[in-house]
């Protein structure tokens, strides 16, 4: 038993699990998927204190959980999954999806070894630096002309994209929801997020925010590997980004529109920013409908940024033939059915992990599950999982190695130069565009991934595929 805040207990069940039993306000436990060592810092994160928080919201059920990358963040925690029943006044809270909505990932597959590409390495990554805006300032690959082609991307997502000629049609078929939510509504997207949005999609931002290029370095599955199309020494490229300024706007705009509306519903939260409404009221359905847009906007986004990457490889490489392994956000919440129940499940930092046989998956990978991407910190390498049978998280998983360190502490552990000269002796090639981007996402500031990897696969929320090592590093 471990003492998590004055009032918190927690019961470690496995090796894997610990449990927050309900007490006050909770209605339901909470549920942490991790070892001792990854425990967050008790003195100094409060993350295990939001899970007893999200505990408390109108209609949840069966119990909040927490992957093992989970940290601190606004209102719900990073690596936080928690279900509503929208049927029985469940709620739907944007700081469970977070400023940016539908942050994701995409795993595109070329078709060369690692040992044919390293000569033209140093060549393919200043094309990728050419080819991909990031950074806080303003330019993107793809700059819509007034509102139609706006309302274009909010509704259509990558499908609009490839309609437009940003990719192939196959694209489509290997990324959640193939590309685009249904029930997206541009009409709820306000002035200024549209204003933001003009300006940012087809690009990468800053932050965590990154495009890596990679080779398959272990396969730990061969058979899952060989339908997913991992070899050892496979090239990959990883792209990490979301919707930018359009959904940290939307975000911003709901946590206040919810706070005026709680008390209209008799809602009342501990904290600020769990501001929350009834999925099916005005507020509730509004947002969900701009949260939509936003995550059709960051598909669009990733859709975009792979296809520049595939430009780049044509130029420096002579080989643009990138094939989508899958496209998944890790910062939404959609209505799903689990049993008889239509639930609304937020996943903050965590992503969707759909089990074998799932019939949203499309056929080819439909045997063998979703494969669930797993990003380390910078220069430390990623993972591919997979979707397993009977998740005990609403068939959740980790998203990455989850921070220990605040930004402004990292840049306290290093600097740029030091991290270059690091990385580089590693064989990384850096494309970084500030300093302070770098040093902010230095190694140090992270969990390491091996270890949240393995108790991701020892909770029984993925298992095992292939771990992917870096080579280049394109940063915001």
């Amino acid at each position: 038993m471990v003492k998590a805040a004055a009032s918190l207990e927690l019961v470690q069940e496995t090796p894997y699990r610990w449990r927050i039993e309900r007490q006050g306000a909770m209605r339901v436990p909470g549920v942490v998927f991790t070892t001792r060592e990854l425990l967050p810092d008790l003195s100094a994160d409060q993350s295990l204190a939001q899970v007893a928080a999200v505990a408390t919201l109108p209609g949840v059920v069966e119990a909040v959980y927490a992957m093992p990358d989970v940290h601190w963040g606004y209102g719900f925690p990073i690596g936080g999954v928690a279900a509503t029943d929208v049927d029985r006044g469940g709620v739907v809270s944007p700081g469970g999806v977070g400023f940016d909505i539908s942050c994701g990932v995409r795993l595109l597959l070329a078709g060369l070894h690692l040992d044919r590409l390293r000569p033209r390495l140093t060549a393919l990554m200043d094309a990728l630096a050419d080819a991909i805006p990031r950074g806080m300032g303003r330019g993107a690959v793809w700059r819509p002309r007034g509102t139609a082609e706006l309302e274009g991307i909010l509704a259509g997502g990558a499908r609009y994209a490839v309609e437009r000629g940003h990719g192939e049609p196959a694209d489509l078929d290997r990324c959640e929801d193939r590309g685009a939510l249904a029930d997206a509504d541009p009409g709820a997207v306000g002035a200024r997020a549209r204003e933001r949005g003009l300006e940012q999609v087809g690009s990468l931002g800053s932050g965590n925010h990154f495009l890596e290029v990679e080779a398959v370095t272990e396969v730990y599955d061969e058979r899952i590997a060989q339908t997913y199309g991992l070899w050892p020494g496979r090239v990959c490229v990883m792209i990490h980004t979301g919707s930018r300024g359009l959904g940290h706007q939307i975000c911003t705009d709901f946590v206040r529109r919810m706070e005026t509306a709680m008390d209209r519903y008799g809602i009342s939260v501990p904290d600020r920013q769990l501001a929350c409404a009834p999925v099916f009221s005005a507020e509730g359905g509004a947002y969900m409908g701009a949260m939509a847009a936003a995550a059709n906007y960051g598909r669009a986004n990733r859709q975009l940024l792979g296809q520049a990457t595939r430009h780049a490889f044509d130029r420096a490489v002579g080989h643009g033939d990138l094939t989508v392994l899958y496209d998944v956000s890790h910062n939404l919440a959609k209505i799903e059915t689990h049993g008889s129940r239509r639930l609304c499940v937020h996943r903050k930092g965590a992503t969707l992990a759909l089990p074998p046989g799932h019939e949203d998956l499309p056929p080819d990978l439909r045997p063998v599950g979703q494969p669930v991407l797993v990003p380390g910190s910078m220069g430390a390498g990623s993972y591919v999982l997979a979707g397993v049978p009977d998740s005990p998280a609403f068939a959740s998983a980790c998203h990455g190695a989850g921070r220990r360190l605040s930004r402004h502490q990292a840049v306290k552990t290093t600097t740029a130069a030091r991290l270059r000269a690091e990385l580089q002796a590693a064989g990384i090639v850096v494309r970084g565009a500030s300093a302070r981007g770098l040093t902010e996402e230095t190694p140090e500031a992270y969990k390491d991934v091996d270890a949240v990897v393995d108790a991701c696969e020892g909770a029984g929320l993925a298992r095992k595929v292939a771990r992917l090592a870096p080579v280049g590093v394109v940063k915001g």
